[in-house]
This record gives C-alpha cells, sequence and structure tokens, in this order.
C-alpha cells in the first residue's frame, strides 16, 4: 500500500521563527531533509497555496494575490491523489483558503469553517477536527492541514503565536504516527512576515527573505534525515507529494537538483500601478527586478542590507528568469467578484482587495521606494471598508500627495464623498479619476453608483449599462442596475438581474422578499413561492396568497391561520382565509367569511361584495 501523506502548512511563519518556541518542528526535523533556503513563490496565502498545489509558479496558475480563484484547468495534487485511491481531506484555518478561491477540488472533506462572524480558525480547534477525520479514515489517506495562527493582529505576540502553532503541530504529528502503514511527512510555510523590515510591517508587499524564505520539511520513506542548503522551491511540493504517492518521481523533493528559484510580489503593481517584482534565487545569490535590479549575498547578508549592484556576476539563467518571468497582463486581470462581506472579512485579515485597474506608467515607482505609504495604505482601506469615510479621505489625499496616479485612491475619495452627500466634491474627485484613467470602465462603475446614490437615475441607467456589458460580473453594478429596471417598471428584467446576482453569490434574506415582491408583479407564482419560503418567518400572508394562486388550499390554510391579529393587512388575510375555507368546504366557512366582513378595511370591503364565493 502507498504511505499515508500529511501536509502541514504553516501561514506566516518566518524561517528564523523556527527554534526555542518549536519544539515539535525541531523534533520532526532530526528526521527530516531540512530545506534551510526554501522560498516561497509569493508573499501571499492564496496565490503560494496555489504553487505548491499544482506545482506552477503563479505565472503559470495566474493566481496573483488573494481574493482570486484558481482556474480548474489547472489540476491539483488532491485530484491525482484522489484518482489513485487515495482518501483524501483539508482542514484550513482562514477566508483566504475558503472552497470560493478554487482550492478544494479533490478533497472529499474540506473544511474551511470557523465561529460565526469569525474569518479564522485557531490551531486546537483545526487539528480537533482533523484529528477526528483521520480516527475514522480508511487505505491510504492524504491530509492537509493548514494553520494560520501566527498571522496579524498577533495576540498575545508573533513568539506565542509560533508555540501555540507549533503545540498544535506535535498533536497532529502524534496522531498521524499512529497510523498503520508507512507514513510521510512535509511541513512548510506559505510566507512570512517582514515585522518592520525594509519598512513593511506584514507582508504581501515585497520580496525580502523575511517574507520569501520559509521553514521546509520532508520526511517519510527513503528520506535519509539531512540539511539542504540549496535554494528550492515551496512548488516542489506538489512534484514530492506525487513521488510519496508512487504517481511521479521528477523534480521530487527527495532529491536535490540544480535549479533558478523564482518568486513574485504583484500586489502593488495590480493594485497601484507599481513596478511589477520578480525574484531569481540561484547559490547564495538573489536578485530582485522591479524596473531596476537589486542583488544580494543572502549568506553573508541574510538581512539584504547591501546591494551588489553591478558587481554581482548573475548567470544567464538568473537574467532569464527576471526578464522572461510572464507579468500579468492587467486588462485580464479585473477587481474579483466579492461581496461587501467577503472583502471584510479579508480586511479583517490585513488583506485589502483593489477597487480599480491602476494606470500602468514607465515611470512606476518601485514598491520599496514606497514603503513609507504602507501602513497609511492599510490604514485608509480599513476606514473605507469600515465605512468611517470621514477618517479615510485624509488618509487617502496622504497617498495621492505621494502617488498622484493612485486611481484607487481617487476612487475611494470620490465614493467616500458620495456616501457623505459631499456630491460636487465627489463629481470633482470622479473628473479627477477620469483625467488619470481616461475611458476606464472602474470610474463608469463608480460615477454610476454616485449617480445612482442620490437618485439622477437617467444619468445612472446608461453608465450602469456599459459597465455591466464591459464587466459582466461587476455585483456593485449589477445590484443597482436591478433597481434602475424595477424603478423604471421594468420589473421582468430587474428579475433576472436578481436570478443573476443571486447565482454568483448567496441571497440576503432582505434580497429574497425582494425577488419574492417582483414574482408576484408580474405573475411568476412558482418563483415568489420559493423565494418568500427561503425568506423563512413573517412573510405568511404573502405565502398564503401564493398558495391559493397555486390552488395548494391547505398550505394557503396553514400559512393565513398564522398572520397574527397585529398585522397591518390583517384585513386581507381574513378575506384570503374565507375564500380558503369556502374551497375547502369547512364547516365553519360562514363564520370566517362574517368575520372577514366585519374586519373588513376599504380594500377588502370592495373585493368581499364581489366575491362571488361568499354568494351562495
Amino acid at each position: 500500500m502507498p504511505p499515508h501523506i500529511l501536509l502541514v502548512t504553516l501561514d506566516t511563519t518566518r524561517a528564523d521563527a523556527i527554534g526555542a518556541n518549536t519544539p515539535s518542528f525541531n523534533a520532526l526535523a532530526k528526521r527530516s531533509r531540512d530545506f534551510r533556503y526554501a522560498y516561497a513563490t509569493a508573499p501571499q496565502t492564496l496565490p503560494s497555496h496555489s504553487s505548491m498545489l499544482t506545482g506552477l509558479y503563479p505565472g503559470g496558475h495566474r493566481v496573483h494575490e488573494n481574493a482570486r480563484y484558481l482556474d480548474a484547468q489547472y489540476p491539483l495534487v488532491a485530484e491525482k491523489l484522489q484518482a489513485a485511491g487515495y482518501r483524501t481531506a483539508a482542514f484550513v484555518s482562514a477566508f483566504p483558503l475558503a472552497r470560493r478561491f478554487g482550492l478544494a477540488r479533490g478533497f472529499e472533506t474540506y473544511d474551511d469553517q470557523s465561529d460565526a462572524g469569525q474569518s479564522e480558525r485557531k490551531a486546537e480547534a483545526t487539528t480537533d477536527r482533523a484529528l477526528a477525520w483521520l480516527g475514522r479514515a480508511q487505505g491510504p489517506v492524504f491530509l492537509w492541514v493548514h494553520y494560520y495562527d501566527p498571522h496579524f493582529p498577533y495576540v498575545p505576540s508573533y513568539a506565542e503565536e509560533i508555540k501555540t502553532m507549533d503545540a498544535q503541530l506535535g498533536r497532529l504529528l502524534s496522531a498521524y504516527e499512529r497510523l498503520a502503514g508507512g507514513k510521510a511527512i512535509i511541513v512548510v510555510a506559505d510566507h512570512g512576515e517582514s515585522l518592520g523590515e525594509h519598512g513593511e510591517a506584514e507582508h504581501g508587499n515585497l520580496l525580502y527573505q523575511s517574507v520569501m524564505r520559509v521553514p521546509l520539511l520532508v520526511a517519510g520513506p527513503d528520506v535519509t534525515p539531512t540539511v539542504i542548503e540549496q535554494p528550492v522551491s515551496t512548488r516542489r511540493v506538489f512534484h514530492t507529494i506525487l513521488d510519496f504517492a508512487g504517481i511521479a518521481t521528477e523534480l521530487t523533493l527527495r532529491e536535490t537538483a540544480n535549479e533558478v528559484v523564482v518568486g513574485e510580489a504583484m500586489g502593488p503593481f495590480l493594485q497601484y500601478g507599481w513596478q511589477p517584482q520578480i525574484m531569481a534565487v540561484e547559490g547564495r545569490h538573489k536578485a530582485i527586478h522591479a524596473g531596476t535590479i537589486e542583488t544580494y549575498d543572502v549568506v553573508a547578508d541574510p538581512a539584504e542590507q547591501r546591494d551588489l549592484g553591478s558587481s554581482a556576476n548573475l548567470s544567464r539563467e538568473m537574467r532569464k528568469a527576471l526578464l522572461e518571468y510572464p507579468v500579468p497582463p492587467l486588462a485580464a486581470t479585473p477587481p474579483p467578484a466579492l461581496d461587501d462581506e467577503a472583502r471584510k472579512r479579508l480586511a479583517s485579515l490585513g488583506y485589502v482587495t483593489g477597487d480599480a485597474k491602476p494606470v500602468i506608467r514607465n515611470d512606476a515607482p518601485r514598491p520599496r521606494d514606497m514603503a513609507h505609504l504602507f501602513e497609511t495604505l492599510d490604514q485608509a482601506s480599513g476606514a473605507f471598508l469600515r465605512a468611517d469615510y470621514a477618517a479615510a479621505i485624509p488618509l487617502l489625499e496622504k497617498v495621492l500627495a505621494a502617488d498622484p496616479y493612485n486611481v484607487t485612491a481617487v476612487l475611494r475619495i470620490a465614493a467616500a464623498r458620495s456616501a457623505l452627500g459631499h456630491n460636487e466634491q465627489a463629481v470633482s474627485a470622479f473628473h479627477r479619476a477620469e483625467a488619470i484613467a481616461p475611458n476606464s470602465p472602474d470610474v463608469r462603475h463608480y460615477l454610476a453608483l454616485h449617480y445612482a446614490r442620490v437618485g439622477d437615475w437617467d444619468e445612472a441607467t446608461p453608465l450602469l449599462e456599459r459597465v455591466v456589458a464591459e464587466t459582466p460580473d461587476r455585483l456593485p453594478a449589477l445590484e443597482a442596475l436591478a433597481d434602475a429596471r424595477r424603478r423604471k417598471g421594468q420589473l421582468p428584467q430587474a428579475l433576472q438581474l436578481w436570478r443573476k446576482i443571486h447565482s454568483m453569490r448567496a441571497a440576503t434574506r432582505t434580497e429574497l422578499v425582494h425577488v419574492g415582491e417582483l414574482a408576484m408583479a408580474i405573475g411568476d407564482t412558482s418563483l415568489a413561492i420559493e423565494s418568500f419560503e427561503r425568506a423563512g418567518k413573517g412573510h405568511d400572508l404573502e405565502l398564503g396568497v401564493l398558495y391559493l394562486a397555486a390552488r395548494r388550499f391547505a398550505d394557503a390554510r396553514d400559512a393565513l391561520d398564522r398572520v397574527p391579529a397585529s398585522h397591518p393587512e390583517y384585513p386581507m388575510a381574513l378575506f384570503k382565509r374565507a375564500q380558503v375555507s369556502v374551497l375547502l368546504n369547512e364547516p365553519d366557512r360562514a363564520a370566517r367569511i362574517a368575520k372577514a366582513k366585519e374586519r373588513a378595511d376599504e380594500t377588502t370591503r370592495a373585493l368581499i361584495e364581489n366575491e362571488k364565493l361568499f354568494r351562495n
């Protein structure tokens, strides 16, 4: 039987975080291939994990930042193992790896649940769930467990969160070792944490060792414990899992092969239009290309304080890797289709998604030179997503003073002004955004939402129509256009838009009621019933009317009986209940007709007088 395989990914764990606080990791290292210069493919959770599970760099799988979606055309290692007879399960601890982002393929169990209202799960809770599954598993298993603890905000500290995570790693390994048969183990971090180095408090913006160099252990059958100083990429986790499973042996970390290791940090490029960043590592030298090339001897200078510049002799392979790495085209990288709740959940973890495609400039700044703005950008984004617009505006103005072509900052100022009712200032900001990014669908989008907010539907509607034609998956534009259609009396078109919206995200209770009302208005009884039933309690009158129209008389009776006397339309409920009583031939139908007449209002009085059912 092929061996069991355990993959443990440690979020936000620097290579130098391993030490006195990690006895479980240290014990495993003594029987592992311990890679001292392992490099993440990107300094964000989703693209890094996508690489480990596909074997591709982000330039290959096209997930360059969080909140994107890994397309099904890129096979995941779990799919290959499942096809080979493995029982597969994943237990992930934070929203950036939620099922909706595409990594669940091939896993029979993909547990991404956290406590209500939370965007992350503590290591202890994740371990509990993983051990419960492990105790029931039969046959060879592939188990992926993801821990998120050492992530901002640190409670009580980064070091203590590393210690807590390591203790749970020990629990997991202890239970896993009790499985019968061969056992393979891979423990690796997805990226590190800057902790203030190079001007970056956390991660995601730069490519220095603090965020790109990570711990990596490989243990299992035919693995000789040793320390490996040669640089390797964490994308080789994919190939190593296939090797342990007996599926393929090329590029496995059970052997050492010479290659140039590559990485990227495209967040500042995709968010602000700053220089794209590519990293290449070979031997002891590391180069970062971001408009210009920096080079460091990371063995002699691990803090990367001395740029070797032109004195570094980079190999042809390193230069080729830097210059030929595929930079994502912005035209093919629209903002992710996230609802407000998803944006807030990401923001609560320190991840903020962009609102617009940036302007590309030949003289775009290097991210390292803009590090002084990272904290301000994070604060501004947090305030904006909390709807604290008065606090966001001065922060965004500070960003623009240093980066005048930051169209996302301009649009957020415009949207903030609009939300605060500063209409003239909002329009002025939108015109500034148009000057920076002429013919931008993003600018049109937010200007259309401004006009919708102030009720200028003649201006809003044609803009919304154009935006939806250009980018059909923009949820806010779809929602606003649906409202515009309703206001113009175009109810079937409004209903069609809401159905599309709900195919992209879950409907809220209020929206289900809204759809039910639209469906009632156009006579779509079936959809109206479905919508009000899904909306839950509080809509018994509507359901009673609809069930009666569908000739579901018993259901209509039960629904109308639940309408309280305090309901503002109780006379209508009595009228409809009397109709049902006659149709069901109930013995008290005469009394119900009498009660409907007694409690009639202006609307129901005329209906009762003309109701043929009441004349016998």
